[in-house]
């Protein structure tokens, strides 16, 4: 199984990052190792070593079926569920990492960065490039969200990334996050929602 992140998709968290709206030329695409995979409700174990942490909400696809080189008129068949995952950061070493030109790794692929929720069918929403999804940290909603506003849409996310890598049934993909994202604590706890679907539900610890 592949896990896929795409960076810069909402210009809104650029201009949180960058103090600037700006559209990237093509999705910005990294991986996380399986590794990384959080899931069935799990705690998340805060790396503090690693200084800050950040939360940042996506709505999250899974693959359904083998591909390469796909068309994007082609893609809807390629994937099959939704969900909100969060894509956690570790923000002082990404921006250590970015300073000096050199990958993410580090900072998106430690062990847990990549929580996911349970798995919706897209065929229960009418247009998955229509998408509210929304994160709450302690019963207080921190991040919110609408597929329709991602600089890059699913369809041609999937389309880019098959140019790449073979997709094989049970990948998953980040999609990118929205303004709002911020640092999470010890004894969070986080909940997400597709629409008012609660599908992502745990604590850090």
């Amino acid at each position: 199984m592949k896990i896929f992140g795409i960076g810069m998709n909402y210009i809104q968290h650029n201009k949180e990052l960058d103090g600037a709206l700006y559209k990237t030329e093509a999705p910005v695409l990294f991986t996380k190792a399986d590794s990384s995979l959080l899931k069935s409700g799990k705690p998340f174990f805060v790396p503090d070593f690693m200084g800050r942490i950040d939360y940042e909400a996506e709505l999250v696809i899974r693959i359904c079926r083998l591909g390469k080189n796909i068309p994007q008129r082609f893609v809807h068949r390629y994937y099959d569920a939704v969900t909100v995952g969060i894509d956690f950061t570790a923000r002082d070493v990404q921006q250590q990492l970015r300073e000096k030109g050199l990958p993410w790794d580090l900072s998106k692929s430690f062990d847990g960065a990549a929580a996911i929720g349970e798995w919706v069918s897209k065929d229960k929403f009418l247009d998955v490039q229509a998408l509210r999804f929304h994160l709450d940290i302690n019963g207080q909603t921190v991040q919110e969200g609408c597929t329709a506003d991602m600089v890059f849409g699913i369809d041609e996310i999937v389309a880019y990334i098959s140019q790449y890598f073979t997709l094989k049934t049970g990948d998953v993909i980040f999609t990118g996050t929205p303004a709002g994202v911020g640092p999470v604590h010890i004894d969070d706890h986080l909940e997400g929602y597709v629409e008012e679907r609660k599908v992502l539900e745990f604590n850090c610890k």
